[in-house]
Order: C-alpha cells, then sequence, then structure tokens
C-alpha cells in the first residue's frame, strides 16, 4: 500500500505540474514579448513533465493490479487449483512442446484453422481466459463500463430497440381481445463481424524452463496488458463515432450535457469520460460562488464528480486531443451505447524460425484476441470538445465580501 499511495500522491504532483506548464505554454504564445527559444524550452520541459506523468500512471496501475494479486493469494505465489491443475499442466505442456518444436504438439495445435485459413494455435483454457480477464480489470480497462455479450460464432446479429423508441404494452379492456400487432417498436439490426488482434513476443529459455506458476503469471501479465489496451482502443473508437455532440466553452455548457442532452431514463445511469487534460482543465473551472465544477463522491473520495456524476480519467495517449487541441468529455450510458461481442477464443502459437527467431536464437509468442465493438444505440452518449472553460459569471463570495452596510446613526 506504501508505494501505491507514493506513486498516487506522485502522479497528483506531476499531473498539477504538467497543467501548470500549459498554463504558462498559453500566456507565452499571447505575449507580445515572445521569445521562440523560452517558448521551445517551455514546450520541452511540458513534454517531458507528461511523459513522466504517463510513466507513474502506468506503474500505478501495475502496483495496484500487483496487490490485488498477492490478496488474493494473502502474499504468497500463484498456485494452481486442484480442480485446474490438471488442465492446466496439459495446456503448459503442450505450450512447452509448442515452443520447442515438439512435431507432435505442433501438428495439433497447426491442424485447426479459423474461417480465413488462419492456424488458431493454442487455446487458453477458459480457467486462464478467466484470470486474464480478471487481471485484465485492475489495468484501467474500459470494457467493464460497455455492453458485453459472449458468442461462439464467427459473426451475427442482434435486434436492438432504443431507449427513445421504446413504446408502452397496448392497454386490452376486453380479457378475450385479440393482441394486436400494430404498436412493433422501432427496432435497428446490428451485425458483428469477430476481428483477430494479434501481437507477438519473445519469450527466454530461461522462463521456458521455469515452473508451471511463474510461466502462467507471466503469460497472464502480458496477454492480459495487451488485452486491454487492444479492447480500450476498440471502445474509444466507437464513442468516437457518437452522432450527438456539443462544443463546450461556459461552465452551463458542461451542465447542460448532465441536464438537457439524453434521454432523462439513460441519465440516471450515465457518467463522464475524458482524458488527462481535459480533467485537469475541467478540474479548475469554478463556479459562481468560487468552489470548482468538479465535486467529490463522499462515499469514493477518489472519484470526481459533475452534477453528482462520476468523472472518469484516459492518459492522453490512448485518448487524445484531436488535431485542433480540442480536448473530449463524453457523457452517456455506454452499455446502452455499444456491446463487446467476445468471441472468448484466446489461442497462441510460437516460431523458432520465423520473425528473426531463428536468427536471434530465441523463441517468438503470438497471442490473438477476437472480438468486435459495434454501436447498439447512438443516442445515448454525447460527445463534447473544449479547449477552455470559462468559470461560472457572478462570483457571490466575492460580491458579498464587497457589500457595505449602511452607516449607524
Amino acid at each position: 500500500m506504501k508505494n501505491v499511495n507514493a506513486l498516487n500522491d506522485a502522479l497528483i504532483g506531476k499531473g498539477q505540474e504538467v497543467s501548470d506548464l500549459d498554463a504558462k505554454i498559453n500566456a507565452a504564445v499571447l505575449d507580445d514579448s515572445f521569445d521562440a527559444d523560452s517558448f521551445k524550452a517551455l514546450k520541452a520541459k511540458r513534454d517531458s513533465a507528461a511523459a513522466q506523468r504517463d510513466a507513474i500512471k502506468d506503474q500505478l496501475e501495475e502496483e495496484r493490479a500487483n496487490q490485488v494479486a498477492a490478496s488474493l493469494n494473502n502474499g504468497k505465489p500463484n498456485k494452481l487449483t486442484d480442480n485446474e491443475k490438471s488442465v492446466e499442466d496439459q495446456f503448459l505442456t503442450n505450450l512447452k512442446g509448442m515452443m520447442t518444436g515438439n512435431a507432435k504438439i505442433m501438428n495439433e495445435v497447426t491442424s485447426s484453422t479459423d474461417a480465413d485459413g488462419h492456424a488458431i494455435g493454442l487455446t487458453i483454457p477458459q480457467d486462464l481466459q478467466t484470470a486474464i480477464h480478471t487481471l485484465v480489470r485492475q489495468y484501467a480497462s474500459l470494457q467493464p463500463y460497455v455492453n458485453v455479450e459472449s458468442t461462439s460464432m464467427s459473426s451475427g446479429s442482434r435486434v436492438y430497440e432504443k431507449w427513445t423508441d421504446v413504446t408502452p404494452l397496448a392497454d386490452l379492456d376486453d380479457e378475450t381481445a385479440t393482441i394486436g400487432d400494430n404498436d412493433d417498436p422501432n427496432l435497428a439490426l446490428v451485425k458483428y463481424v469477430i476481428h483477430r488482434y494479434a501481437g507477438i513476443t519473445t519469450i527466454t529459455d530461461t522462463l521456458l524452463k521455469d515452473t508451471a506458476e511463474n510461466l502462467l503469471a507471466w503469460l497472464t501479465s502480458w496477454i492480459s496488458k495487451k488485452v486491454v489496451v487492444t479492447r480500450n482502443k476498440a471502445i474509444l473508437g466507437a464513442l468516437d463515432k457518437a452522432t450527438i455532440t456539443s462544443t463546450i466553452t461556459t461552465f452551463d455548457d458542461v451542465k447542460d450535457l448532465v441536464l438537457t442532452k439524453l434521454d432523462p431514463a439513460i441519465k440516471t445511469t450515465a457518467f463522464f469520460i475524458t482524458n488527462t487534460s481535459g480533467f485537469a482543465k475541467l478540474a479548475k473551472v469554478k463556479n459562481a460562488m468560487g468552489g470548482y465544477l468538479l465535486g467529490r463522491d463522499p462515499s469514493q473520495p477518489d472519484v470526481r464528480t459533475i452534477e453528482g456524476k462520476p468523472v472518469i480519467e484516459i492518459a492522453d495517449r490512448w485518448l487524445a486531443n484531436d488535431a485542433d487541441g480540442n480536448m473530449p468529455l463524453f457523457f452517456g450510458d455506454y452499455k446502452q451505447y455499444a456491446t463487446l461481442f467476445d468471441r472468448e477464443q484466446m489461442s497462441l502459437l510460437s516460431t523458432n524460425i520465423g520473425g528473426g527467431a531463428f536468427e536471434n536464437d530465441s523463441t517468438k509468442i503470438r497471442v490473438i484476441d477476437r472480438f468486435d465493438v459495434e454501436i447498439t444505440d447512438n443516442e445515448a452518449i454525447v460527445k463534447a470538445t473544449f479547449k477552455n472553460i470559462a468559470d461560472q459569471p457572478g462570483n457571490l463570495v466575492a460580491a458579498s465580501a464587497t457589500t457595505t452596510t449602511p452607516a449607524s446613526k
């Protein structure tokens, strides 16, 4: 816990430093005595601080994941349960055999192919996939925020009804009346096609000779990081296609996202998503009383809120500003907006010949994740952008302080 607290404090401090440097850069470009060299040095300092801030955030997430893993095992090394051991032992035997070029095992893992003729490889067992998805949630995954549907098909379709199109059931006064079909809701057909997402890394001979538990720990850690980054990118890509948009320049514009932009039924389960730059900018906006726009959830002090709605922060490198420097701010119910269709067929394949493995006397391992993200209700979120947000006009505290009382007679 000590490391987590230290990293969290460092992240807050470095984030503030980046915000302060951004403010100095904005002031410098507007200064009539603008100096190009000083501006360049200031910008380099800001970029360096931003890179360090992102590195601290990554390390904080890593440390939190390590603590979760340790707490689940009472601080002891991961051990396989009796029920898992036979399945995992067979998987590890096949994995090591595949990596060392065992002809029999290689024939088995490459004999099955997908619809496009690609070798599927060694399918990761369900228990290990569960462990991977559990760890994924510790790496700031966006997957819990959207709807997730498991599928055994490589493609398919689903029918969805938007909240704004939902109609009530017909009121039939007569118990013998025929139920009509003239009040059908407006249904939308959503098609999905499972995509293959793959990555390759090098595995050392030392790890191949290590214990089953350590090899599994390495696999779950490496794959989970790849999975969370890949799926986050696909989810953010879907969010960027939102059709309800807004440009924010004032305090009240932010409040209007909650008050007027979405159907009331959706607002009850809605929350905000922005990047680190946007979060820092929002944190400094003040209301008419001199208080800050961002509040705190009394039950979760680390959670910031706007109008009682949580604000989720995503690193700039994943959720970037647009080409004009506008920062993103999403608001809505993301489970209504998008569905991740999960094929749940992760697989591994290795080689000591291709991909430079032969030349470097190493073993390359490839992981494939199969899923698709599709928009199911494009009226469930609003996508806003902003550069600067003006404080709410009329600081009532200042006005009160300057009010004078009539002199006594």
